[in-house]
């Protein structure tokens, strides 16, 4: 059935393809199913003027949709997900130099809990921490906060 299609009307095949990879990029993170969404779509476009058989629309398709995704998905990321980068970075500068309590005693590998604006954070630091005492947060690496002693 899917040689029929690519033998009788091809460009509409790789066109809806590609409206559908494009379609599915809102769904998915990562930003690359769109780099193969264009390559359907130049595809589509190809056969649209011409007559390519089926293994030179696949070779066309795999072709533009890899060179593509070399070539711009790093400048598109940047132009279009700059915003979060730069959100990002603010939230981990909303922890880094705050203070936090500590809510256990830290184990023997310096590890244990602090409150951080009413919730209990996983900690580690790099000395023995008891419970209550005040720490400064340095670092946060995903749902870790790094914590040194405060020193007054």
């Amino acid at each position: 059935m899917l040689i029929d299609i690519l033998s009788t009307r091809p460009e509409v095949f790789w066109i809806v393809i590609g409206l559908i990879f494009l379609a599915l990029e809102f769904a998915i993170t990562g930003f690359f199913i769109f780099f193969f969404g264009i390559g359907a779509c130049v595809t589509g476009i190809v056969c649209l003027f011409g007559a390519p058989g089926v293994n030179l629309q696949i070779i066309i398709f795999l072709t533009v949709s890899v060179l593509s995704l070399l070539a711009f998905r790093k400048m598109i990321k940047k132009a279009f997900f700059f915003a979060e980068d730069e959100e990002s970075k603010n939230i981990e500068n909303e922890f880094t130099g705050k203070n936090a309590v500590a809510i256990t005693d830290f184990d023997s590998s310096f590890t244990g809990k602090v409150e951080f604006k009413g919730t209990s954070w996983t900690a580690k630091a790099n000395a023995p921490v008891k419970i209550g005492q005040i720490v400064k947060i340095i670092d946060k690496e995903g749902i870790t906060l790094k914590v040194e002693l405060k020193n007054d």
